[in-house]
């Protein structure tokens, strides 16, 4: 990899070191300043809202400003979000906590697209690996993240209001290291007479809808556990101190594989790999469903990691050959529209579902998104079996 593929890769551990640092912290601040139980994780959500809403508007700026600018705008505002969410913390104002996750999801809306850049980095036929390597950057996130979160939760008196002070220091090594990445000179408007590609158009392609789909349901299912964990392992008796081991073991399963999925994805191609992350899943859930003792919640959290790395990795490599060059921001926006109002839905769902039905019955009704995207690709597969794949 070159010099700047390293530090895109080192800026993704960052992000996910304030994405870790959140999942383990949003909802259970939330359960302590909510009016009611079932509103903890709309601290979550609001993140997850956040990003899905600014997806279309990250793509106009992207295109107008370019990588480089546009990534540093994100951080920006992940400054003055954390600094705001601190502010909430500290006054024990729950409504304003939502609106500082909220406004943070333009960051995350940003920072999604790094894989995306990535790709744009590397020579054609290198960028599967370009991007599996970016994604095995979250692996930072892993260590850095719950550590950060547990270290620092006491730091200034109230619980976990210095987490969100640790995470303006964040923002500010992640805005440093993009400014070092030279990502090219900004891409010239598209040719006179050029019509960028409607959503619809692009949803019509079955390479891309399977894409979008799987990176959707795929990061709804993560989200949807994942967001739950620390809520049920608190109503289980469990610690902070294993809560923080459990995220970390599972978000090293979402970016250790990056050092070989791209590997994978290559030598036996995305469908196939993608397969394999529906399986993890099911093996999580039915690990979830055979009891609540830490291990049980670290090995079936380890078994989610690394099946949303494959379908997530699967997908991203999927989708660009659904697309042509000049339309890769309109494509970009419909596929992380569609993952951050999935995960918007799971965010609420997990907190409502966790307090008030449990654990199994969280798990339980996973089971469906799961077996949708195994269908779909089973489905996709078969169509280009039969027919030969259409590139935009």
């Amino acid at each position: 990899m070159n010099r700047h593929l390293w530090l895109l890769t080192l800026a993704q551990g960052l992000f996910f070191t304030n994405n870790v640092t959140f999942i383990a912290i949003n909802g259970l601040v939330g359960l302590s300043l909510a009016p009611v139980g079932w509103m903890a994780t709309l601290p979550v959500m609001g993140y997850v809202v956040g990003s899905a809403l600014s997806a279309a508007v990250v793509s106009r700026t992207q295109a107008l400003w370019g990588r480089k600018k546009s990534f540093q705008m994100g951080l920006v505002v992940a400054f003055f979000s954390c600094a705001l969410a601190l502010w909430a913390v500290m006054h024990q104002w729950f409504w304003l906590l939502v609106l500082a996750t909220f406004i943070a999801g333009y960051y995350s809306a940003n920072a999604q697209l790094y894989r995306f850049a990535a790709a744009e980095l590397s020579p054609l036929e290198g960028r599967e690996k370009a991007v599996s390597w970016v994604m095995a950057g979250g692996l930072m996130g892993a260590i850095v993240g719950p550590n950060l979160a547990n270290q620092t939760k006491s730091l200034l008196g109230v619980p976990f209001a210095g987490a969100y002070l640790s995470l303006m220091g964040v923002a500010v090594l992640a805005w440093l290291v993009i400014g070092k990445i030279d990502f090219g000179p900004t891409p010239p408007p598209p040719p006179a007479g050029h019509v960028q590609r409607s959503w619809g158009s692009l949803m019509g392609q079955p390479v891309f809808f399977v894409a979008a789909l799987s990176a959707a349901l795929g990061y709804g299912v993560m989200n949807l556990l994942m967001a739950a964990t620390p809520l049920a392992m608190q109503n289980c008796g469990i610690g902070f101190g294993d809560t923080a081991m459990v995220l970390q073991w599972h978000v090293i399963g979402m970016f250790a594989p990056g050092f070989f999925t791209g590997h994978l994805i290559k030598r036996f191609g995305a469908l196939p790999i993608m397969g394999v992350g529906v399986l993890l899943n099911l093996v999580c859930v039915a690990i979830a469903l055979s009891g609540i003792e830490v291990q049980q919640f670290l090995i079936a959290l380890l078994m989610l990691g690394v099946g949303w790395n494959f379908l997530f990795t699967g997908s991203t490599t999927l989708s660009m050959q659904g697309y042509a060059p000049e339309d890769k921001h309109r494509a970009q926006a419909v596929l992380n529209f569609c993952v951050f109002a999935t995960m918007a839905v799971t965010s609420f769902a997990s907190g409502a579902l966790v307090t008030t039905s449990g654990w199994d019955w969280l798990n339980l009704g996973s089971l469906l998104p799961i077996g949708v995207t195994g269908l779909a690709l089973l489905w996709l597969a078969r169509h280009m079996h039969n027919n030969k794949p259409q590139i935009a």
